[in-house]
């Protein structure tokens, strides 16, 4: 599309890219799951497989131990329900990390995508439009930090700042509690240094779980909006196609054929990135609903003691949760909405101005626009507002 007032071409692209995906480079590059296609030399891949190395032990260590407690240590459902929070929500980040190691490629592929598209578009008033939305991706990046992380360290520095006092024979100790038990066969946590060391190490794995997860759900959500963004250039051009119809109809028609190719490539972009997310996303749906209700079960379990700890830890991890789903269902619907809105905004031109072989060129872009653009969560559940409403619904607890 024509303009006169031009952006810079490569040196602004490179630095909006750069913008765009900071903070999501700075969580995912401590994990080894930030997506390089040329890795500088042996020894800097070396380094990634020894952080991925590092991180999958941090992890494994401490679970496997834990599921050993409630499979045969564990003497009755309360025991055995009370780590199941802790136990989900490392597989929920596992899968996260799972799909942002296996998927790496596509992953680079959805960045090469969005620098082409930062290198395509030229003119000031569209890279403003971008802007705006890359600004609104590094809001929601920084958001998913703050919520995810901060509420799984304030869960866990909660738990472990609760003490238990315990006594054998005529000895008596203090131990602290931890937020997944360990197997006493394997090691026995109820003693210095064991204690110090176990609590320690469960600190580290509330953190590289929170950095999986948020890695995974902010990356979703900048490339969403993204291509928000980019439909958003789209309605702009639709706007354009029919200004300046003095001059022949060849004008248009190379203006329509643009908005078809960038409507295509739009929809080519949102379609890999729902390959990439519907699984993680059925996780995150099922497994923070499990949570959720859990959460409601421990709170009536504790609401006659009224254990203050107890009950501000539990209230952080359920808005995580909450925030964690209405993150997914959020991008869907605003991807959803905005993808309709392209034949919408089609049909609010002044169609009717332009030569009649051109104008019906808009039918096509109309009739695509009324097949409904879905982000799914493992293609079964359209993840909405109104999932998130369903969701939230079903699991607010009630002490009546």
């Amino acid at each position: 599309m024509s303009n006169s007032k031009h952006a810079p071409k490569r040196k602004t692209s490179e630095k909006h890219i750069d913008y765009c995906l900071q903070f999501n480079r700075w969580f995912l590059k401590p994990i080894g799951a930030w997506p390089q296609k040329n890795v500088p030399s042996l020894v800097y891949k070396i380094i990634i497989l020894l952080q991925i190395f590092i991180c999958l032990s941090i992890i494994t260590v401490p679970t496997i131990p834990c599921l050993l407690y409630v499979l045969f240590e564990a003497k009755n459902s309360q025991q055995k329900l009370n780590p199941m929070l802790p136990l989900i929500n490392r597989f929920m980040s596992s899968m996260h990390y799972w799909v942002l190691l296996k998927r790496t490629d596509d992953i680079h592929k959805l960045i090469r995508h969005m620098e082409t598209d930062w290198n395509l578009v030229q003119r000031i008033g569209e890279r403003k439009v971008m802007l705006q939305h890359a600004k609104f991706g590094r809001f929601v990046t920084i958001i998913c930090g703050i919520m995810m992380q901060g509420s799984f360290l304030l869960f866990g520095l909660g738990q472990s700042m609760r003490t238990a006092t315990i006594t054998i024979g005529n000895e008596t100790f203090t131990t602290r509690s931890m937020t997944c038990p360990i197997y006493s066969k394997i090691i026995d946590t109820r003693f210095t240094p064991q204690n110090e060391i176990a609590v320690i190490l469960q600190q580290l794995v509330i953190l590289v779980i929170s950095t999986c997860t948020v890695g995974g759900c902010s990356l979703a959500a900048v490339f969403a909006i993204h291509a928000c963004g980019q439909l958003n250039v789209l309605y702009l051009w639709l706007h354009e196609l029919i200004e300046n119809q003095t001059e022949k109809n060849d004008k248009a028609e190379q203006k329509l054929a643009a908005i078809v190719e960038h409507h295509l490539r739009i929809l080519s972009f949102i379609s890999q990135l729902e390959s990439i997310m519907h699984k993680p996303a059925f996780v995150e749906l099922t497994g923070c609903t499990t949570i959720m209700c859990l959460l409601g079960y421990y709170t009536a379990t504790i609401w006659e003691t009224f254990d203050k700890t107890k009950l501000i830890s539990y209230l952080f991890s359920y808005l995580s949760m909450s925030f964690n789903i209405f993150i997914f269902c959020y991008i869907g619907e605003i991807v959803t909405e905005q993808c309709k809105l392209v034949g919408e905004m089609a049909y609010m031109t002044d169609w009717y101005n332009l030569h009649h072989t051109t104008a019906r060129g808009l039918i096509l872009i109309i009739a695509r626009s009324n097949n409904v653009v879905k982000i799914t969560a493992g293609k079964l559940f359209h993840l909405s507002i109104a999932t998130f409403s369903d969701v939230s619904n079903a699991d607010i607890p009630s002490f009546d």
